[in-house]
């Protein structure tokens, strides 16, 4: 497997990077804002409708 960084192949120490240097800047990337996971906040989900009410018996 490739590292990610530079592609060079990884190695078992670092996986999945190729060296401790190619970790440390994946790791800066994250730290500084370069890499996100998206989130969907509450307020932009669509809203549901009611639930069914039960039936009385």
């Amino acid at each position: 497997m490739p590292c990610p960084i530079c592609g060079k192949p990884a190695q078992r120490d670092h996986t999945p990077f190729c060296s401790s240097r190619c970790a440390t800047l994946d790791l800066g990337k994250w730290i500084s804002g370069d890499y996100a996971v998206p989130v969907v906040e509450e307020d932009d989900l669509p809203d549901e409708e009611e639930p069914p009410k039960p039936l009385s018996s």
